[in-house]
Parts: structure tokens; C-alpha cells; sequence
């Protein structure tokens, strides 16, 4: 075990909040191997790298010495989680679940020692529960308790409907940590409700309630919604190592360092030191190329993943003339996305859509270094790209 003021100056980088901080080093103290729990509902087939800064710092813990304890809630999502939600989310059935949750098991073992993890479904326990079991349950929490939930909040005030199975999750969430009898909970911010019902619950029962750790939601690579397949702005975990660095190399210079103090593991002195460079003139995509090189790396097999990414992206771009600055712009799409003959005209790089549309054809349009020859292709709301046409005419555009 680590030095307790030094695991705590681990635990807190990149931490939004730790609650309870004075039973967190109470029991680091202890000297004992703790329990640390994260879960994650099988939604979608692929964890991006939004998932990753929670499973980063799971990743911490066990460097620490502790036990992560890797909740795949194939039950719970058959319910879907309310949370950010303005509708009844559908759920999902048990077969997809199960598909979703094998790709999990494959992805997290990138990051997390398989030595210090245990991956457990939370069917496992959650299936066996009668209904007298549920009623129960449902007694340890009020409606009025219920409603202080954000998301509840307001659709009860705006006269949307809430239905009753979406009271269930945070309470089986909670119950998963009864269950396991968790020492720390990790979840986003927007877990934060659900978190501290665990803390209840296991109250309740007489259990030491968990130590609650919130951490923050990464923003995609249009740089203001919080990543996430539905809007098209993720990294996923899984993506060849090219792709992965070029969408790392399409995120602004200013969010550039959000993901440095999310996702990279470079320590802060370093980044500090990066910060300053480009204060005093540095060109930010050097920079951006260490935090592609090292995020790369990570999920493709190490450093020369990293350097084979970085050459590949120069030989594409820069070998092509790309200029170190491209002006930006941002079109609005109405939460749909826009066909590409319409984004080159708004943006200023045809005079009309038939032009763009001729040279499309031509093969004289690129997007992100590949030629586009689709003129019916349509970019989603919510993606970040770089256009080039011709030789000379570049535009970083992000759709709305």
C-alpha cells in the first residue's frame, strides 16, 4: 500500500468530488485492500473515451492495491438508467444486453490489471429478488426523495411522464453496493443521486456506507456535448489506431486540455509545463500530437502504435499541404446533421452547392485527408471535421 497523503493527491487529480473525503482517508488508513465498485450498463456494444476517465481512475485504485469490482448491470439495463433523461428511456432486451456485455469484458482488460478486477453482473443477485423482496425495497426510499433527482424534478414540473420502473434503478443500483458491501462508489457527475442512494441503503441495512467519488463527463470532439455515439462526437476504445488519432487531432486546441487532465497519465508538472510552452509560442498541435501518441498507445499495444499513428497522420496532412492554422467554423444543423454539397457552400469553400457537388465528384474534396466522393453523404449534428478543396482551401467545420 501507498503512503496515505500520497494515495489521496492520486485519488483527487481529475476527481470532481469526494464524499465523504474524511472516511475515504479513514479508510486508506486502515491499511486494508478496499472495494471499489463502478458500474456500467451495456447500452451500446463499445466503451469510448468518455468511459475511460472513470475506468482510469478504477485503474488508480488497483495501482494502489485495491480491488475494483466491475459491475456490468445486465439487469439494471434492461430497466435503462433515467438519468439525463427527458423521456421514459426503452428498455433494452436481454439479448442485446448480453451481446453489449461481452464486448465490455473485452475492451475494459486495455486498461484495468485482470489480476485486482472482478467482473460481476448484477442478474447475478438483482434476478433473485421476489416481489416482496422489491417491495421492500421500494419502502426505504419516498416519492417526495425521489423527486430532488434533477432529471425527475423536471419532468414531473413540466408534465412529462415518469414511470414507475425508472424509481427502481437508483434503488437497485444502490442495492448492487449492499450486495457487494462496496468501501467507494465511482460514478459521472450526473450518477450523483444514484451514488448517494447506495450510501442510504447501506445505512439502512447497517452496512458503513460507501465513500462516493464523482468524476467528470469528457466532452466530445465538438468540444460542448458530453461524448456519446447518439451525437456522433466519440473515440471509441476499439477504433483502428489512425482513425483514433485523427479524431484526437480534430479536437480544438482548447479542449485539448481537458483531455490532457482527463484521459492523459502524463503527470500534472508535465502538462503544466506544455501549457506554458504554447504560452510562450509553441505550436498546440505539437503538443497534440504527445496526448494522440499516448491515448494511441494505450489502446493499441504501446509507444510505436503511437509513432506509426503520428506518421501516417503527417504523410496524410501535412505532406499534403495542410496549413498548421485552419480556420474553424461552426454551422447550425438543427439537431440533424447537414448534407456535405451544403456544408461546403455555407462554409465558404464553393460558391454553390452545384459546385460542390461537381468537384465532389471530381475527387476534388477531403474530409479529414480522405477524398469524399459521396455527394448525398450527410454529416451528423454533433461531428467535428476538417474539409479541403482543392489545394489551398481548408475549413475545420462542426455541425450543430
Amino acid at each position: 500500500m501507498t503512503d496515505t497523503t500520497e494515495a489521496l493527491r492520486v485519488i483527487q487529480r481529475g476527481t470532481e468530488e469526494i464524499l465523504l473525503e474524511s472516511e475515504l482517508v479513514e479508510r486508506l488508513q486502515s491499511g486494508r485492500r478496499l472495494k471499489v465498485k463502478a458500474g456500467f450498463d451495456p447500452t451500446a456494444p463499445d466503451l469510448h473515451l468518455g468511459h475511460t476517465v472513470l475506468i482510469n481512475k478504477l485503474r488508480q485504485f488497483q495501482d494502489l492495491g485495491h480491488e475494483v469490482l466491475f459491475i456490468i448491470g445486465d439487469f439494471t439495463g434492461m430497466i435503462g438508467d433515467p438519468t439525463g433523461k427527458n423521456t421514459t428511456r426503452p428498455p433494452l432486451t436481454r439479448e442485446a444486453v448480453i451481446e453489449n456485455a461481452r464486448t465490455y469484458e473485452n475492451q475494459i482488460f486495455k486498461i484495468l490489471t485482470p489480476e485486482r478486477t472482478k467482473i460481476l453482473f448484477n442478474s447475478e443477485w438483482l434476478g433473485r429478488l421476489g416481489a416482496a423482496d422489491l417491495v421492500r425495497l421500494a419502502a426505504t426510499y419516498t416519492v417526495a426523495r425521489m423527486l430532488e433527482r434533477d432529471d425527475f424534478s423536471k419532468r414531473y414540473k413540466s408534465g412529462q411522464p415518469i414511470a414507475i420502473h425508472e424509481f427502481l434503478y437508483p434503488l437497485l443500483q444502490g442495492y448492487d453496493s449492499v450486495q457487494l458491501h462496496a468501501d467507494v462508489e465511482l460514478g459521472g457527475t450526473d450518477q450523483k443521486f444514484n451514488l448517494l442512494v447506495g450510501r442510504e441503503l447501506q445505512k439502512f441495512v447497517g452496512q458503513a456506507p460507501q465513500v462516493v467519488l464523482t468524476m467528470p463527463l469528457l466532452e466530445g470532439t465538438d468540444g460542448v456535448n458530453k461524448m456519446s455515439k447518439s451525437l456522433g462526437n466519440y473515440i471509441g476504445v476499439d477504433e483502428p489506431a489512425d482513425e483514433m488519432f485523427g479524431k484526437l487531432m480534430s479536437i480544438s486546441d482548447e479542449i485539448m486540455w481537458r483531455y490532457f487532465d482527463l484521459l492523459s497519465f502524463a503527470p500534472p508538472d508535465t502538462i503544466a509545463t506544455m501549457k506554458r510552452d504554447v504560452e510562450a509560442g509553441a505550436n498546440p498541435r505539437d503538443i497534440k500530437f504527445e496526448l494522440a501518441k499516448e491515448i494511441v498507445g494505450r489502446f493499441h499495444g504501446g509507444p510505436k502504435a503511437g509513432n506509426d499513428a503520428m506518421r501516417n497522420f503527417i504523410a496524410r496532412f501535412q505532406q499534403g499541404e495542410m496549413p498548421a492554422e485552419i480556420p474553424e467554423i461552426e454551422l447550425a444543423g438543427n439537431g440533424r446533421g447537414m448534407a456535405i454539397p451544403r456544408l461546403l457552400k455555407e462554409a465558404g469553400l464553393t460558391a454553390s452547392t452545384s459546385e460542390a457537388m461537381r468537384l465532389i465528384k471530381q475527387g476534388g474534396v477531403r474530409m479529414d485527408g480522405e477524398k469524399t466522393e459521396n455527394p448525398a453523404l450527410e454529416i451528423p449534428a454533433g461531428e467535428n471535421h476538417v474539409f479541403q478543396v482543392g489545394k489551398r482551401k481548408f475549413m475545420r467545420v462542426r455541425i450543430r
